[in-house]
């Protein structure tokens, strides 16, 4: 007889969940570009305010229009080229299939999907992105020359929980909002939230930190062990916990064993023991 498994999603933010910092401050706006990461998004700040506008299109816009004023191009491969520089945080990519094995001595499918504002061209370089169902990002349109001319995806703290109910409902594009809006029971959509974690770093993940956990699914806030020191860092997770945004607080480290690892797994064992009838 044929096992049947129950599907779960894990969803994650990547700059400060799955790599340090900013994806675009690894290697592409220093050496690429010649900016100071500092610098850029300091402007990003401004220019956001004065225009009143969403700060992802704004740092969209600057990107092509720094690249512009250097003479220098953005294309696809590009962004490609530096993504596959990231660094990305200790366990991964072997976290994926670790959990993966986890899930299904329990009988659980596990499906990882990326929610990022950062961008789907450089998320797909690196090692993450052959682990993962979908990536649902930032990403830019190019001219007839492949050059970055226009944002064609803009994923901002809202829009985030948009791509939670995609995976809700199995539409695993950004365009058909009639296969999103379509009203769907409950008990026949394909990953209940209740049978969802979400893993991020910051306020950009507050509200699908909310939400999943609203639904009956988890949150976990990651932070970078390097930088616990700061005050700062210390003052967000101590928010994210007293908000009640997040269930769970552990360091950004996917090793076998880790706080996060132990954290996942028991989150994992507590849906299997639940929904598929799993006992230990």
């Amino acid at each position: 007889m044929t096992r049947k498994y129950i599907k779960v999603a894990i969803a994650y933010d990547f700059d400060g969940t799955l790599a340090p910092g900013n994806m675009q401050d690894h290697t592409l706006l220093p050496e690429h570009l010649g900016v100071t990461p500092s610098d850029f998004w300091a402007q990003v700040k401004r220019e956001r305010e004065h225009d009143d506008a969403d700060e992802i299109l704004t740092y969209m816009r600057l990107l092509v229009q720094t690249a512009r004023s250097k003479s220098c191009s953005v294309t696809a491969e590009v962004l490609r080229d530096h993504g596959a520089k990231i660094r990305l945080f200790r366990g991964l990519p072997e976290w994926f299939p670790r959990i993966n094995l986890h899930g299904l001595e329990r009988g659980l499918e596990i499906e990882h999907y990326v929610i990022s504002s950062g961008l789907e061209e450089m998320v797909s370089a690196t090692p993450v992105a052959a682990h993962v169902v979908r990536t649902f990002a930032s990403k830019f349109g190019y001219d007839q020359a492949g050059s970055a001319a226009w944002p064609a995806v803009a994923v901002n703290y809202t829009t985030k929980t948009q791509y939670l109910f995609r995976i809700n409902k199995g539409v695993r594009n950004h365009w058909n909002n009639e296969a999103l809006n379509k009203w769907v029971p409950m008990d026949e959509r394909p990953l209940p939230f209740s049978r969802m974690v979400y893993l991020g770093d910051g306020d950009t993940d507050i509200p699908a930190m909310k939400m999943v956990r609203h639904q009956g699914g988890s949150a976990i806030a990651v932070f970078d062990p390097q930088k616990w020191e700061d005050r700062s860092h210390q003052s967000r997770m101590f928010k994210l916990i007293a908000e009640d945004r997040a269930n769970f607080v552990t360091p950004a480290d996917y090793g076998d064993g880790s706080q996060l690892d132990v954290t996942v797994k028991g989150i994992l064992e507590r849906i299997a023991v639940r929904d598929a009838g799993y006992r230990a």
